[in-house]
């Protein structure tokens, strides 16, 4: 982070810089304009982008170019984006908006949704694949397609959909209910801030510190989640709210109380922010954005 820069710009840059080239991606690929449509629809419907930020927080701790970030973010950000296609599908979350626009299968069918998912999640690799550089080595891609893969996988995000599903109209206890969103949700998050480290050369004290930096994250992100169901907006959160409840899915709410639940974040919140300290670089960037999850309303 350079002197004098607030979160805000670079944030507003990075975004920019990783939007442009998010769709510049899908556009060049050699494929039906009815599947590239359906890519491109769901990856410009905008959202928070935190994983890609996280990358590149994590590279301008370390005093990196954030620019070498940029096509591991984006890869991050079509398999959240895939992963977001297939929650809303009928047989999923059967959901009607996402980010206050229609879901993908809603204006595509439901057939080219399920396809539109399934080409963003296998073409995230194959741009991580093609970013070797005299900046990132190969050996540093196949790392990093490594990690990124076992966080969306089975034994990551998909695993974590699984048990959410298998979860549904049970009473789960706290530890059930945290493996969940620390796998269907925190592991893409941790895989984040990993490849930023990994992209850095981060040492492995440095990426172990990271590591439980982003596992608490994960799950304070998750919570904040599970409060905004209850107290949030339509019109802010681009969802209806109360689908929790109406799912009969169990949250940090309704096992916790609403105060416990906040209590938990602000617990998890705290440990992250600790950990973050013991990384010994210039980790204010990545401070703003942890407390920007706390706080956020969207």
């Amino acid at each position: 982070m350079e002197t004098g820069e607030t979160l805000e710009s670079f944030v507003k840059e990075h975004k920019r810089l990783m939007e442009t080239e998010l769709v510049n991606y899908v556009k060049i690929i050699q494929a039906p304009d009815i599947l590239k449509n359906a890519m491109i629809y769901s990856l410009e419907a905008g959202g928070k982008r935190i994983r890609p930020l996280l990358v590149f927080a994590v590279l301008s701790a370390f005093r990196k170019d954030t620019r070498i970030g940029i096509p591991v973010a984006c890869a991050i950000e079509m398999i959240h984006t895939y992963s977001l296609i297939h929650d809303d599908l009928p047989s999923m979350d059967d959901d009607d908006l996402r980010r206050g626009k229609p879901t993908n299968h809603k204006v595509f069918g439901e057939a080219n949704a399920i396809l539109a998912g399934d080409a963003l999640l296998t073409f995230s690799f194959q741009v991580i694949a093609q970013a070797a550089s005299s900046q990132v080595p190969v050996e540093t891609c196949l790392e990093l397609i490594k990690e990124i893969s076992k966080a969306a996988g089975p034994e990551g995000m998909v695993g974590g959909q699984a048990a959410d599903i298998e979860g549904e109209n049970k009473g789960l206890s706290l530890n059930e209910l945290e493996y969940i969103h620390e796998h269907k949700t925190g592991k893409l998050l941790t895989a984040s801030v990993l490849a930023g480290a990994i992209l850095a050369d981060a040492s492995d004290d440095q990426r172990h510190h990271l590591l439980q930096f982003s596992r608490d994250l994960g799950l304070a992100f998750q919570i904040r989640d599970d409060i905004l169901d209850i107290e949030g907006t339509e019109e802010l959160i681009g969802k209806p709210v109360g689908s929790d409840a109406g799912n009969d899915k169990s949250t940090y709410p309704a096992l916790l109380s609403l105060e416990g639940a906040k209590q938990k974040l602000e617990q998890h919140i705290t440990q992250a922010l600790g950990h973050l300290e013991n990384t010994n670089v210039d980790t204010r960037l990545l401070k703003e954005i942890t407390n920007l999850i706390a706080q956020r309303n969207y």
